[in-house]
């Protein structure tokens, strides 16, 4: 049984966040300051509608009256009880016994939004008119975290990204950035400017904007990518294979728990223009880009592409290969069962590399190793170094001396701020335990892209939020044919995750690297096929690291049944993980498997039970080779004590909060209020 240890931690818990030497320090009630060049950054859409009013001083003297001033001047905390006696009523108040109403006394001291949520404050609140019952700043806070950590987290919310080239080209700094594209695209030789040749279709392209940010926080540069319309490509024409590996973001936890127990440093890398490093095969043409000109005089002009370019189909494929030539070049094995993962070494020279399209993380114990390898990537690719891991595929990674958070507080901010739900009154469940969603419940939607592409959404934030994956799982069964009951539920969602928005995974520094799983089915869950739900979530030592909530791919005839299923399928995912632990050099002799259904542990682990799995298939009694090979061992565990019973049903608010405390997460950016 594992044991229930508590992350609750004191209130300086994060005062150490990642130990970087800078001499930057920036005051919490003072916007973020950026360099001259980059400080247009720092501004909203002047397109987008903006309350002049979010950043002035914010007084709250609603129901304020003279009389209630007055008032308050004599009521004093010693003789509150006698206020009818100090005070002049009319002679029908007191005949008509009518108690005397007090105003309750309201506070004229100023207050300060916070700087690092001036955007979400406005963008929330520009629309209304009256005061927001349920503010944002009421959830997050940065109190707890160092003053470079916060000028971090403040950059990524305040500075603004356009979305379309009329938008970006009225700033210098995004011509610029544009300029520096085109040129780079240029020198490298991507294309040839020439007529299009009859019979040839070309393909659109669009232009893309980010923001970069350097190691302390602050910004670095502005970064504008020309993407190809891919989408437009006909198969066997402009292009034949598109087949790229990409890593898996289980992975990726699995790197950070490693790092945190072996002390690694974690470093990271952006390959600048990466996907120009490929050689193109196929014969294809491109629309001249928004702002390109050209010294050509022909008519209908494009773009005769040599090179592939960001959006093309092939584009990854052809970038992976050069990229993985090289670094088996220099020694690195590529690992079997994620081929984005890359090691050299063992012991304390040993080093990971952990490739997803363009970023790069490199984990090692020797910082001189370390920079051996980036020198050699520098050779062979234009690299950008951004120093110490902090922001990767739109996680924030904080560390500290117990351990490193991982979590999506911007990606979950931006989430509510674009489904209009920074002022919602936030929810302690994510979903009603009582709901009766089916595909028949409620009217249909007139537009279902509202609903997809918030299910989208949702989906990408279950990688650090554990406890939303079963809701998650559940609204997206209803994409095809989204309902207004579907809508409502998926806003309810919204709702509770404003009340933790910085809410993300924990691995501890003291811990160890024992595999385990918890692995729980629900007989006949859905209303509509009536399969059972499969949940599970494993664990190396006490860390969370992966999870899942699935629906069963056929009807199961009885709760063992659904529950046998259930840890086969569990079963597959620790073979997978055991594997991966071996690329770093961990042995996993043994897994431990906990379920609450003995009839499941039995039918896996004695073949006598013939009558009762005769009509399952094979590949479900698989599970039973690796009890008897000694790789798995089975243990019962009781139904209130299983952790994965968080990801198969909504439950109730005493046993949800019971499981999530259990579930090792943490929120550095919790509200002290």
């Amino acid at each position: 049984m594992r044991q229930d240890t508590s992350l609750h931690t004191d209130s300086d818990m994060f005062q150490v966040l990642n130990p970087i030497h800078s001499d930057q320090h920036v005051d919490n009630e003072v916007p973020v300051s950026i360099d001259s060049q980059t400080a247009p950054l720092v501004r909203n859409d002047p397109s987008d509608p903006v309350d002049n009013q979010a950043d002035s001083p914010v007084v709250d003297n609603d129901n304020y009256s003279e009389d209630s001033a007055s008032l308050e001047q004599v009521i004093s905390s010693d003789d509150q009880q006698h206020v009818s006696d100090n005070q002049h009523v009319s002679e029908d108040s007191v005949v008509d016994q009518q108690p005397v109403e007090i105003q309750p006394r309201r506070s004229s001291r100023v207050s300060h939004k916070p700087s690092y949520l001036i955007r979400h404050y406005q963008m929330g609140t520009s629309h209304i008119n009256t005061a927001c019952s349920y503010p944002i700043e009421d959830y997050i806070s940065s109190s707890k975290l160092l003053e470079h950590y916060k000028t971090f987290i403040g950059n990524i919310s305040s500075v603004y990204e356009p979305s379309f080239y009329h938008q970006s080209v009225k700033y210098p700094e995004w011509r610029e950035a544009m300029h520096a594209e085109l040129k780079a695209m240029e020198d490298l030789h991507t294309w040839t400017v020439v007529p299009l040749p009859s019979g040839k279709q070309p393909i659109d392209c669009k232009w893309v904007y980010r923001v970069k940010y350097k190691a302390d926080g602050s910004v670095d540069r502005c970064k504008a990518r020309l993407i190809a319309k891919g989408f437009t490509q006909i198969e066997g024409i402009d292009y034949t294979d598109t087949f790229s590996p990409a890593t898996k973001l289980t992975s990726f936890k699995m790197l950070l728990a490693l790092a945190a127990v072996n002390g690694w440093n974690l470093l990271q890398l952006d390959v600048n223009n990466a996907f120009l490093n490929g050689q193109l095969d196929e014969e294809m043409y491109m629309k001249l880009p928004l702002g390109y000109k050209t010294d050509a005089d022909a008519p209908n002009l494009v773009c005769g592409l040599n090179k592939s370019i960001y959006g093309l189909k092939q584009a990854s494929m052809q970038w992976f290969s050069t990229f993985s030539r090289a670094v088996l070049k220099y020694g690195f094995i590529q690992s079997p069962s994620d081929h984005s993962l890359f090691t050299v070494g063992s012991g304390d020279k040993f080093v990971a590399l952990l490739v997803y399209v363009d970023d790069i993380i490199l984990a090692g114990k020797d910082l001189s190793l370390l920079a051996e390898v980036q020198n050699f990537l520098q050779q062979n690719f234009k690299l950008k170094v951004l120093g110490p891991l902090k922001y990767f595929l739109g996680f924030e990674v904080a560390r500290n001396t117990l351990g490193i958070s991982l979590s999506q507080r911007h990606y979950a901010l931006q989430l509510l701020e674009d489904t209009d739900s920074l002022g919602k009154k936030p929810s302690n469940l994510p979903i009603n335990p009582s709901h009766k969603l089916s595909s028949t419940t409620g009217d249909l939607l007139p537009d279902p892209q509202i609903y997809r592409r918030l299910i989208g959404r949702l989906l990408y934030l279950t990688h650090t939020r554990p406890d939303i994956t079963y809701t998650v799982h559940l609204l997206s069964q209803y994409v095809s044919s989204p309902r207004t009951s579907h809508l409502d539920a998926a806003y309810h969602l919204l709702s509770y995750i404003k009340k933790d928005p910085g809410l993300g995974l924990f691995f501890l520094v003291n811990n160890n690297l024992q595999l385990s799983a918890f692995v729980d089915a629900d007989y006949r869950a859905c209303p509509d096929t009536r399969r059972s739900t499969t949940g599970f979530c494993t664990y190396i030592g006490d860390c969370l690291i992966s999870w899942k909530s699935k629906k069963q791919h056929t009807v199961s005839r009885s709760s063992c049944e659904a529950e046998y299923r259930a840890m086969a399928f569990a079963t597959c995912e620790l073979v997978w993980i055991a594997a991966l632990l071996t690329s770093f050099h961990v042995a996993t002799p043994t897994v431990f498997l906990y379920c609450d259904n003995q009839a499941a542990i039995y039918l896996a682990s004695n073949q006598v039970f013939h009558e009762r799995s005769k009509h399952i298939e094979v590949d479900c009694h698989f599970i039973r080779d690796k009890v008897s090979t000694g790789f798995l061992k089975l243990f019962h565990v009781r139904s209130s004590d299983q952790l994965a019973d968080i990801f198969t049903k909504g439950l109730h608010s005493p046993a949800f909060t019971a499981l999530m405390s259990k579930l090792k997460l943490l929120n550095i950016h919790q509200s002290s209020a």
